[in-house]
Formats: structure tokens, sequence, C-alpha cells
């Protein structure tokens, strides 16, 4: 048996392959965060960057979404209040 090889019950793991295997992965993992540092970074600056050109703010947009619904749910309570309580 060769010296960088070791034997559990039959089991022979080759401790030079699977250490050069293990900083592999480590230096893939490193590269791996760092692209999705970088991808996130990018996404987060052309999304302020949109957030900084519209004409109109998210807040107010949201608002006036809201407000939007809230007429439209009393529109229709109105009518269905109106259908179900008229005199046939």
């Amino acid at each position: 048996m060769a010296t960088n090889e070791r034997s559990f019950s039959g089991f022979q793991v080759n401790r030079s392959l699977l250490a050069g295997g293990a900083v592999l992965t480590g230096i893939g993992a490193l590269f791996g965060t760092a692209g999705a540092v970088m991808v996130c970074a990018a996404l987060a600056t052309a999304g302020r960057e949109w957030m900084r050109r519209l004409d109109t703010p998210p807040t107010a947009m949201a608002q006036r979404a809201l407000h939007e619904a809230k007429v439209a749910s009393s529109a229709g309570w109105e009518a269905w209040r109106t259908e179900h309580h008229s005199p046939n």
C-alpha cells in the first residue's frame, strides 16, 4: 500500500487526491461567492439608479394604488348592496 493511501476496512482513500479536490472545491467556492457578490452589487446599483430616475417616488405610487383599490372596493360594495337590497 502506498504511503499516501489509508485503508479503513477495505475502503482506500488517496489522501493527496482528496486534499487536492478539497483545495479546488474551496477555491471554486470563493470564486462563486465573489461572483454572487458582484452580481448583487450590480443589481443593487441598477435598482438605485432606476428608482432615482422615476418621476414619481415608489411611496407615492403605492399610496395611489392603495387609494384606487379602496375606491374600486367601495364601488363594488355599493353596486352589490344596491343590487341585493333593491325591491324587485
